[in-house]
């Protein structure tokens, strides 16, 4: 999935784009907040600012900027109320909130707290304001616990946010807004083809990793209709961990064994999986298919770096490949049949983003050369391409958008409200005019792709996001436009998620829960 990223639309910024890494942890932190402010991603400052640091340093400094970003709306209010006087200048503001924060939530102690604070605003070439700071700093270390509870009572996030979560969420509100402020549970997926979550979890207790089986069941009605024998059911099991942990430090990590994939995330595969296995039974029982065979199986998935959801639809495929579905139709009932050939495209529009694909491949030995050697015939076919334009085969010469596709995965790009917990800079980055931007780009891969899609097959739309603009209501407009797609009912043998018109959504509220997701199942019906 391809997340939009838009710099804030804020004149007072003034700090260079160049992330200039010396001086004093707490000094390096302030640039780095400052570089978000400018536009720049955590995802492309974290890495800088922690391998600038000794290793005795690193973690400080990361709690100290993950826990500035994920208090920053908090904070500021805060220290409006603790001038005299409005502060315009953003470094100043970013230093005192990055001295808040050590204060109230991260217990340094007072001296040290002011005191190194003061000194990074001298570092940075803010000296004139250091008794503004240190005034503030001091003020609040006397009654820390009362300025703490004052910043903890309302939401930690831009107005215009807060108030659409209020319109979409008004039941869930406030479990929501705080749950955004907090760190969110690293999750695993256990790579069964090479060992069992039970087996894994031992591995990981036996290296001093705690982790916690988490099972999540989902129920479909894949025909639409409401007779109960069309219910079907599944079951995800992923790993919670304790405490986030260093992939170094995970059994067999960088052999395949796991992959770091948000408990949430891990439905999309199974789910579109399910849904593929319901379309290939659909044509080896419809006595009236003369056409399909299931001799070659096309899916796509689409938007999809970094590859999480296309690495774990690969596992699941290459465990039922065998199975009779994935088998052609002979003619002569006494003839053997063959493996039908799965032919998985996967395409996202950023070349760096693809490279990330082929990392996780690699380590998961799931590459094509990977899945040759193992015989699964699979084509796997990565294309770097816009989704809002591209169509398959559009390098031969009869490219056309036909029906081939059996069943799509679209991890749509999103404002990715819903992983806010992880990427907490993303409340700073986001804008209310990018809702509406995202979500007529999802409706312009939308109606690109859905004429690829076989009358019979099936589409999934996921996003990250918590916004009911880029989720229920464009699966609304989406349907009330194309007469060929209904919605798959999710039956109450879910246990994630909230219901929904069409789908499910899933909200970041409980700390030991997975992320903001929604989940839509489309079929597609013979006009």
């Amino acid at each position: 999935m391809r997340q939009t990223n838009t710099a804030p639309r804020n004149n007072k910024l003034k700090p260079s784009s160049n992330l200039i890494m010396n001086g004093s942890v707490r000094v390096r932190v302030i640039r780095t907040l400052l570089a978000i402010q400018n536009g720049q991603s955590l995802a492309s400052v974290l890495d800088p600012l922690l391998n600038s640091l000794h290793d005795g340093d690193k973690g400080f400094a990361h709690a100290l900027l993950l826990t500035t970003l994920r208090q920053w709306y908090a904070l500021a209010r805060l220290l409006d109320t603790l001038a005299d006087n409005p502060i315009d200048e953003i470094e100043v503001r970013t230093t005192i909130q990055v001295g808040l924060v050590q204060l109230l939530y991260l217990e340094v102690a007072d001296h040290a707290a002011i005191h190194e604070t003061v000194e990074a605003a001298k570092e940075i070439e803010f000296a004139h304001a250091t008794g503004l700071i240190n005034a503030i700093l001091r003020k609040v270390a006397k009654n820390p616990s009362k300025f703490r509870k004052k910043c903890d009572k309302k939401h930690s996030l831009p107005n215009w946010l807060a108030y659409q979560l209020k319109q979409d969420w008004s039941e869930q509100y406030d479990e929501l807004t705080q749950g955004l402020r907090q760190a969110a549970p690293m999750f695993l997926r256990v790579n069964t083809a090479v060992t069992s979550i039970d087996d894994y979890q031992k591995e990981l207790y036996s290296a001093e990793v705690d982790a916690d089986l988490v099972e999540i069941i989902s129920g479909l009605q894949l025909d639409g209709s409401s007779d109960a024998a069309a219910s079907v059911t599944l079951s995800t099991k992923g790993l919670r961990l304790h405490q986030t942990t260093a992939v170094n430090a995970l059994p067999q990590f960088a052999q395949g064994a796991a992959s770091v994939q948000d408990m949430h995330a891990q439905l999309a595969a199974p789910i579109i999986h399910k849904a593929l296995i319901a379309r290939l039974n659909a044509t080896v029982t419809d006595p009236d298919n003369t056409e399909d065979d299931n001799s070659e199986i096309h899916i796509l998935d689409a938007c999809a770096a970094p590859g999480g959801k296309l690495a774990h639809w690969l596992e699941l495929l290459s465990s039922d490949v065998q199975s009779p579905l994935f088998h052609v139709k002979q003619e002569n009932t006494e003839a053997p049949s063959s493996v039908s050939k799965i032919k998985l495209t996967a395409i996202d529009n950023e070349a760096p983003r693809i490279e990330r694909i082929y990392d996780n491949l690699q380590r998961l030995t799931l590459t094509q050369h990977d899945l040759e050697q193992a015989e699964k015939n699979i084509a796997l076919n990565i294309v770097c391409a816009d989704a809002t334009r591209w169509q398959h085969g559009k390098n031969k010469k009869a490219a056309t958008n036909e029906p081939v596709f059996d069943a799509i995965l679209l991890d749509s790009p999103c404002t990715a409200t819903g992983v806010i917990r992880r990427h907490p800079d993303i409340s700073i980055l986001r804008t209310e005019e990018d809702v509406e931007q995202t979500a007529l780009l999802q409706a312009d891969i939308l109606h690109n792709l859905w004429p690829q899609l076989k009358a019979g097959g099936y589409l999934l739309y996921v996003t990250c996001s918590i916004l009911k603009q880029e989720n229920v209501e464009q699966m609304q407009d989406f349907i009330s436009y194309h007469n060929d797609a209904v919605a798959i009912e999710f039956t109450e043998d879910c246990s994630w998620g909230i219901a929904q018109t069409i789908g499910r959504q899933c909200l970041p509220i409980d700390s030991e829960s997975g992320d903001g997701f929604y989940y839509a199942l489309l079929h597609k019906t013979a006009e």
